[in-house]
Formats: C-alpha cells, structure tokens, sequence
C-alpha cells in the first residue's frame, strides 16, 4: 500500500440515462473490459467497483445502472442502487451525449444532484461525433441548469481527453491510503464477469428480437490443467424467446458461445470450454428469489 502522504484516493460513481457510454468510459479508464457494453440500454444491472492506480492516487470507479423509469423489480432495483450511490461516493461523473436538448431523463437527474452535496463533474461523451465548434452551445445549455466543479468533453470509444478527466478527478478526492493493492482492477467474482460477457454477447447478437429479460446464470466453473471448463445457462422469460436465442439447429446459440469464449479466454488467460444451455423462467424480473439467485443484492430490490 502506498504511504506517500500526498496520496489520494476515493470513490467515484458514474451516472447517466441509458446508453450513454458509462461502462465504455470506465473500461477505458481502467484499460480493461470489466463491465459489458452493448447498443441495449439498461444493459448494467450492478454496481461494478473497479480500480484505477497511479502514483497520483487510486480511484475505485462504481459503475452504476442507468437512471430511469423503473418498471419492475428489477427496474426498481436498478434505480435504487444508482440514486443511493451519489450520497455514498467522493465525486460523481454524470455522462451525457452531447445535445441542446434537455429531455425529462436528464432533468429527473439534475433533480437527484441537486440534493447532494458531492462534488459533479459533467462529462460531455461521444464528442467524435460533434464538430469542435458546436460544443460550446452544448457546454452552455448544461451550465445553466446547475453548478459543476469541472466539465470535461471526451470520446470513451477512441480514449479522447480521458487523461484530463482522471486529473479534474484526482482534484476532487480526499488524501487517504490506496483501499486496493495495485494490481487489482475490480471486486467483481470471476464467475460474474463469466456470466456478464455471455449476457453482453447475447444482448448483442439477438439485437431487437430478444427484450431484456435475459440473465445468465454460471452453473459450473472447473479448471483442469490449461483448460477451463464453464456451463452456463441463459435464462428467459418465454418458450418463444427460447426458441430465438437457440436458433436454427443451435446456431444462434454456438454464436454467443464461440462469441463470448475469446473475451473469458482473455480475462482467465487460458483456453476455455464453454457450453451453453438456455432455460425459461417465467417473469423472473418480478421474483425476489430468481433475482437473488442471478446475483442482484436483495437489500436493493425494494
């Protein structure tokens, strides 16, 4: 652990509607794929610590849901972990596209930060995808809604300005010990992260025809040797979404599979031999129990 006492260290959570960009912004903070992204929104359900390390300091990023409209258990769960956490960290980092529209999303945000009193950064994402000139226009409209510390534009997909990002970061953080040692880069069990990439391959390549009721769930994780062999079932909510994510002759589900094996091949360094299997759960997003048995923490669900 470092004892230079200049050293600082603290918790930072990022926060933003659906989709835009958090857990692509906070991989590429780290340098590593922890957290799954895909073009689905709501696709994070947890809260993912991961940890970044310098001589400056150490920052533990908590990655949250999206802030929304909750719709059922889950959704309600999702809101909850994401709202609590802003009274809970050391600065926050709210995500937005760049736009001049202020939608009822964003304002139900501003609503939130403005009951705290952790210091927000406005991160202004995607700017690869706006000329230079127009987002000066974009940095005004949100500044006349509340006071920001710092806002910072960046691109999270091509790495653009993220090392001006940690320094207004580190600013911001309270002197203190590193809570991690320094090779760590998440708290995430492996079997999670497991389960996570299949989920994010699956999101993936059924596209619009599978809502988001899918979970995945690892039911063993044996190492032998140089290999690691991994069943998983991906769960439904219905015998057509079944039949969808099987695909013709068990192609579709060869392709999450040999989708997903180089990812966990990556994250475990060694090959890998992953079966899937995919099973309905009617309505699991509503039960208390199937959530618990998926991973999600039931001191959240109410």
């Amino acid at each position: 652990m470092n004892e230079n006492p200049a050293y600082k260290s603290g918790f930072v959570t990022l926060i933003g509607r659906p989709n835009v960009g958090k857990s692509t912004l906070m991989n590429r903070l780290i340098g590593q794929k922890i957290a799954i992204t895909s073009n689905k929104p709501q696709t994070t359900r947890n809260r993912i610590q991961t940890v970044y390390t310098s001589d400056e300091g150490q920052i533990v990023f908590v990655d949250t849901p999206g802030i929304h409209k909750a719709k059922n258990k889950l959704g309600n769960y999702m809101v909850n972990v994401a709202e609590r956490t802003l009274s809970e960290v050391d600065v926050i980092l709210w995500l937005v596209e760049p736009s001049n529209f202020i939608g009822a999303g964003e304002q139900h945000i501003i609503e939130q930060l403005k009951k705290v009193h952790t210091p927000v950064i406005l991160v202004i994402n995607k700017v690869d995808t706006v000329k230079r000139e127009e987002l000066l226009p974009y940095i005004d409209t949100y500044r006349k809604q509340m006071e920001f510390q710092e806002i910072v534009p960046v691109s999270a997909l091509k790495g653009d300005n993220t090392d001006t990002l940690i320094s207004c970061i580190m600013k911001y953080l309270p002197y203190g010990p590193a809570f991690y040692d320094e090779d760590t880069v998440t708290d995430q069990p492996m079997r999670q992260i497991v389960a996570e990439l299949i989920r994010e391959k699956a999101l993936r390549l059924l596209e619009e025809e599978i809502p988001h009721g899918i979970a995945v769930s690892i039911e063993q994780m044996r190492f032998q040797k140089n290999i690691c062999h991994i069943e998983a079932t991906i769960v439904c909510e219905r015998e057509s979404h079944k039949g969808i994510i099987i695909g013709k002759g068990g192609s579709m589900l060869k392709k999450i599979g040999s989708t997903a094996r180089p990812d966990i091949e990556d994250l475990l360094e060694q090959q890998v031999n992953l079966q899937l299997w995919v099973k309905v759960k009617k309505d699991w997003r509503d039960s208390d129990f199937l959530m618990k048995n998926f991973g999600y923490n039931p001191k959240d669900i109410q």
